[in-house]
C-alpha cells in the first residue's frame, strides 16, 4: 500500500486530525473559513484563507502570497510567496501547527530516521535535557522569530564551561540525527525536534 504525504494536526479540543495530500487534488486551502478544505474555524489569528497547500507536479508547496493577515510560518522562518514542503516541516498558522509527512521512503529508511531523529527522554541524561531546555528556552510562549540560545548564554544558565556545553550539543545532534545538517542549521532543527517530539515542553521552557 502507498502512504500519500499528509498534513497532521490537533483541532481546537485536542483531538488530532489528519489530512491526506494527493495529486488528484492540485489545491488545498487552509483557513478559519467554514469553505476552506483544512478549516480552522477555532482559531481566531487564522485569516478566512490563510494559505494554500499546491502540488507542482512532483512536490508539495505551501503559498501565502499575502493571503494572511498574521503571516504563515515554515519551521521558523516566516513564509513569503512559495517554499516546497520536506518531511518534517512544521507550518504554523495562527496557533495551529501542521506536520507534513511523507510517507515514500522504504520501510527501512523510516525506522531508520525515526530512529535517529526521535530519542525518547529516558535516552537523554540529566544534563543533556537541561542543554536541551536552555537551547529551546527563546521559543517560549511559541516565539515565531526565535532562534536557539547561544552557547554561552546556556554554558551562563547551567554554571558550565562552553566546552562542555558544546560536547552535550554534538552529543543530541548525533542523538537526534541532525550532526550531517549545515552548521547554522542544526542547533535550530535540534530545537525544532525537542519541541516537536514532545521531549521538550512549553511548561519546561
Amino acid at each position: 500500500m502507498h502512504d500519500g504525504p499528509r498534513l497532521r494536526f490537533t483541532d481546537g479540543s485536542g483531538r488530532p486530525l489528519e489530512v491526506e495530500l494527493s495529486p488528484e487534488k492540485q489545491r488545498v486551502t487552509i483557513g478559519r473559513s467554514a469553505q476552506a478544505d483544512i478549516s480552522l474555524t477555532w482559531d481566531n489569528e487564522v485569516s478566512r484563507l490563510h494559505a494554500t497547500i499546491e502540488w507542482m507536479g512532483t512536490h508539495w508547496t505551501i503559498v501565502d502570497d499575502g493571503l494572511s493577515r498574521n503571516g504563515t510560518f515554515v519551521n521558523t522562518d516566516r513564509l513569503t510567496g512559495r517554499r516546497r514542503l520536506h518531511a518534517g516541516d512544521r507550518i504554523r498558522i495562527g496557533g495551529v501547527v501542521l506536520t507534513y509527512h511523507e510517507f515514500n521512503l522504504t520501510r527501512d529508511e523510516e525506522t531508520r530516521l525515526a530512529a535517529s531523529t526521535a530519542p525518547t527522554m529516558r535516552s537523554l541524561t540529566e544534563t543533556q535535557r537541561s542543554v536541551l531546555i536552555a537551547l529551546c528556552r527563546p521559543y517560549k510562549h511559541g516565539a515565531a522569530f526565535a532562534s536557539p540560545a547561544a552557547n554561552q548564554q546556556i554554558a551562563a544558565e547551567l554554571f558550565l564551561s562552553v566546552d562542555a556545553i558544546k560536547t552535550h550539543l554534538r552529543a543530541l545532534f548525533t542523538k537526534f540525527g541532525v550532526e550531517d545538517l549545515p552548521q547554522n542549521q542544526k542547533r535550530v532543527r535540534l530545537a525544532e525536534l525537542a519541541l516537536q517530539n514532545g521531549i521538550i515542553s512549553e511548561r519546561d521552557l
